[in-house]
């Protein structure tokens, strides 16, 4: 009897073994594309001392590469397309796209790429070089990891939030008025507000003649 319920355990502890082998080949490193319908690429900054301006950027492209599974990550950059910043005010978008600020013109582009990052159950401190006008500074994003899920057309998608702050005068964008009270017209730290959506890549197999 005894030997019988040992016999037992261990097909039970190799089943199990097995199991968890099954489970650990399903999850892989794999390259997600961010989803411009469902991502936004947020900023805020204080105007005049007394509210928050908001803004935009609507043309860009971005990779992660990450093993949702085990939730980690190998990977996240973007490109963002300076000249499509918006804040919903033409004459303001102007501005931002002009020489004061983005420079779009000379700089048609800004870039991210993560070079690191902590994590702490759902939430991610992530540290990465971001690139604006030309200047590389390095930028801090705490955010968390909401999930994955499977859509209606059979795509896997994955989501994120984030959060960061950065000093415009770092990159060289110098344009300030000062007001009465000695505050400025637009503050120098810029908030970063990020809602990421991201699509799983498929695969897809080489046919043979």
């Amino acid at each position: 009897m005894r030997r019988m319920m040992t016999w037992a355990m261990c097909i039970g502890l190799v089943g199990c073994l097995s199991g968890g082998l099954a489970s650990s080949a399903v999850a892989e490193m794999a390259k997600w594309n961010l989803d411009k319908d469902h991502t936004t690429l947020g900023f805020q900054v204080v105007h005049m001392v007394v509210s928050k301006t908001k803004g935009k950027f609507t043309e860009y492209s971005g990779t992660v590469e990450m093993d949702v599974e085990k939730q980690e990550f190998k990977q996240f950059e973007a490109v963002i397309q300076t000249a499509s910043v918006t804040t919903d005010h033409q004459k303001r978008d102007d501005h931002l796209r002009s020489a004061d600020f983005f420079d779009a013109k000379t700089f048609p582009t800004m870039t991210y790429k993560m070079k690191s990052y902590t994590k702490s159950g759902d939430n991610y401190t992530a540290v990465g070089d971001i690139t604006v006008l030309g200047i590389t500074k390095e930028l801090t994003l705490v955010g968390t990891f909401n999930g994955v899920a499977q859509d209606p057309w059979g795509n896997t998608r994955a989501g994120f939030t984030a959060e960061g702050t950065m000093n415009r005068k770092d990159f060289g964008m110098k344009f300030s008025k000062l007001l009465d009270n000695g505050g400025l017209m637009v503050s120098d730290e810029v908030q970063l507000i990020l809602e990421i959506e991201v699509i799983k890549e498929t695969k897809v197999e080489k046919v043979k003649n």
